[in-house]
């Protein structure tokens, strides 16, 4: 079934009996209203028990599901009044990053928005090479970043992307290299950093953006050093065995979480991000406001550098949770 992952065909057919069942009522002027409910009942029960027991392989699937929310969604949802900005003002303009001023609602204070943009329709995944950034799109990133601290802009990104573009364009123009400055230079910023990871963290295409004071999850999306497909042909020689790659990996907010390379998770509606956008846009500013708001205030305040903190926050990713012997504990 179209827009459906395989584990949620069941649903997808009870909601399209549900969907017959009030059309029906409606054409036929028939009161079915008791028959309605208790399939609506059935069809939360059944979302309920089936994401309850998720299995990593398909927290990866849902993290890429075709109908979840991208940046620019949320964007046009929580800031109206955004204002995109272009180029790297050394080769080009790379649509896979997408950046810009927006108001931050709460304060009204000006913030740079920087992100992973996928496309939709097979024209826009082209144009936005599947959310994989080349070097241009990671310079263009800086060129933001260091407006944003001439001009004491608090910082929000959104990471959603497979990984950056490893293509002989991308490498010959230095890929690692705009990797590893836009990291160090994150490092470096003297304004305030929030990351928010909404789809897929990959690799150092994510990572590359995600240098910050606070770094968040949705529920379903998932943050690795590598994706499971990559890890398996690593490992194991085999592309097909990424299902097993991805219970080792621990990509799931909840590990992440625990070994704390995350500060919060952001809960999504029941049955994901891709069931209910406008739960989700609520869901997302309810906790953009709870963790930046005292960021952004401790900063106008007091303009105290958060370079230390951020730098302290890296070293610190694991400690709790290993040993000095290098195992890790329960």
């Amino acid at each position: 079934m179209e827009g459906f992952l395989d584990f949620e065909k069941p649903i997808a057919q009870l909601e399209q009996k549900l969907q017959d069942l009030r059309e029906l009522a409606k054409q036929e002027g028939v009161d079915l209203k008791k028959e309605i409910h208790l399939l609506e009942k059935k069809v939360s029960t059944l979302v309920e028990e089936v994401y309850s027991k998720l299995t990593p392989w398909q927290r990866v699937q849902i993290s890429r599901h075709p109908n979840r929310p991208y940046l620019r969604d949320y964007v046009d949802a929580l800031f109206p009044s955004f204002m995109e900005l272009h180029g790297d003002r050394l080769f080009g303009d790379d649509a896979a990053i997408l950046g810009g001023v927006a108001l931050w609602s709460s304060k009204q204070i000006p913030v740079m928005i920087i992100g992973h943009q996928k496309g939709r329709t097979t024209k826009q995944k082209i144009e936005r090479n599947f959310g994989m950034a080349k070097p241009e799109g990671y310079r263009k990133a800086m060129r933001l970043m260091q407006l944003a601290e001439r001009t004491r802009m608090p910082i929000l990104t959104f990471i959603d992307t497979p990984g950056a573009y490893p293509g002989p364009d991308a490498e010959e123009r230095g890929q690692s290299q705009a990797i590893a400055e836009s990291i160090h230079l994150m490092f470096d910023l003297n304004v305030p950093i929030l990351a928010v990871v909404i789809g897929e963290g990959g690799s150092g295409g994510a990572l590359a953006i995600g240098v910050a004071d606070q770094v968040l999850m949705q529920e379903f999306s998932i943050y690795s050093v590598i994706s499971p497909e990559s890890c398996a042909s690593i490992l194991w020689s085999d592309s097909s065995l990424a299902e097993r790659a991805s219970d080792r990996l621990k990509m799931n907010p909840i590990d992440l979480y625990r070994l704390g390379v995350i500060d919060g998770i952001i809960p999504e509606p029941k049955g994901g991000a891709h069931h209910n956008w406008n739960e989700t846009f609520q869901l997302l500013q309810k906790e953009l406001i709870k963790h930046f708001d005292p960021v952004i205030e401790k900063f106008m305040i007091t303009s105290a550098s958060p370079r230390e903190a951020r730098m302290a926050r890296f070293r610190q990713i694991g400690n709790q949770a290993f040993t000095e012997a290098g195992t890790l504990t329960s």
